[in-house]
């Protein structure tokens, strides 16, 4: 089963206007994140949720009155999933020690505002705001030594611009995801720091691949450009690519669609981190990887050329700045002719 059988897309070909695609794409997600700020989870900024379920539809606003007694302090009540499940988050800004009990206070409540069978408390979940900034630090070091260990591997396996070019690739997928996350208002949590290590364990495996068959038809055309070998290598994946793609594709939306409310922001990274980690192995892993063999080439060709070279270049140069002052003094010359 093949798919894109003998194509010659020139990919390499759009390098410039992929390249402004994704800077314009970054800098929106970053201005969305500066000036909004990161809208952490509970597992982050630390405090209270308690989740309930209604055995019928509710007013949010009478909820809120009947919580005022208990003194929440800078609490948000707000509709969780789909109207028809009629389920309420709260959420509490408040450290563990003075939520002691604080679902068996909002039970006693709620009981007297309906029936002890109107409601079902379905969870109370507590995070201490030191605990939330650890787990805040330590997930932004898992995402930096994980593409650390990539590139190091990335390194060893093929040469340091393939590297380099992988490592470009993982850090516009990250940012380009977090960005989106940002955009869209949702939280920075835990599961969305395990979807964004996720998408850069997926994102480099289809580098891998691209870079692979670059090695290969290296050896096998070494008459050819590198700038053609590149374009040949993404054909020869592009049937694998569409269908590592198309299936997991398919997988991240069944769970953003039927997985629920819960790993929803988890799901909503997976489907950004897929389509933009496949668009990057052959849109800005691949260019770098060329922009770096072409930045070297020139190096060394400076570095090459001879006495004799370099003489006739130094000459070259003086006669341009000879010719250039003739001219001047010409001008000058009819200028005061005219005069």
């Amino acid at each position: 089963m093949r798919f894109f059988k003998d194509t010659h897309i020139d990919f390499l070909g759009y390098w410039k206007w992929a390249f402004i695609g994704s800077s314009v794409l970054i800098i929106i997600g970053l201005v969305s994140l500066i000036i909004k700020g990161p809208k952490y989870g509970i597992d982050f900024a630390g405090g209270t949720i308690i989740q309930v379920k209604f055995t019928d539809e509710v007013d949010l606003a009478k909820i809120r009155k009947g919580l005022q007694d208990i003194q929440l302090g800078d609490s948000v009540i707000q509709q969780y999933g789909p109207k028809n499940q009629n389920e309420v988050l709260i959420s509490l800004k408040k450290t563990t020690s003075s939520l002691k009990g604080i679902g068996e206070n909002i039970k006693e409540v709620l009981t007297t505002l309906f029936t002890e069978k109107g409601f079902e408390i379905r969870r109370v979940e507590m995070v201490g705001p030191k605990v939330g900034k650890d787990l805040r630090q330590q997930g932004l070091w898992a995402i930096i030594f994980a593409i650390i260990g990539i590139l190091l591997y990335a390194w060893w396996r093929f040469e340091f611009s393939f590297s380099i070019g992988a490592i470009v690739a993982l850090v516009h997928d990250t940012l380009i995801t977090i960005g989106a996350i940002s955009l869209t208002n949702r939280e920075f949590s835990l599961p969305v720091v395990a979807a964004l290590l996720t998408i850069v364990g997926y994102s480099i495996n289809d580098t891998i691949v691209v870079y692979d068959r670059v090695r290969e038809n290296v050896r096998l055309n070494r008459d050819k450009s590198l700038f053609n070998t590149l374009n040949l290598s993404i054909n020869e994946t592009l049937g694998r690519t569409f269908l590592t793609t198309f299936t997991t594709f398919l997988v991240v939306v069944c769970l953003f669609i039927f997985g629920g409310q819960v790993i929803n922001d988890f799901a909503f990274a997976l489907v950004v981190g897929v389509i933009i980690g496949t668009y990057s192995s052959m849109f800005v892993a691949s260019p770098v990887v060329l922009l770096i063999h072409n930045w070297n080439k020139a190096r060394a060709r400076q570095t090459t050329a001879g006495p004799s070279e370099k003489s006739r270049m130094a000459a070259h140069t003086s006669r341009s700045k000879i010719s250039a002052s003739k001219i001047a003094a010409m001008n000058k010359a009819q200028k005061s002719s005219k005069r």
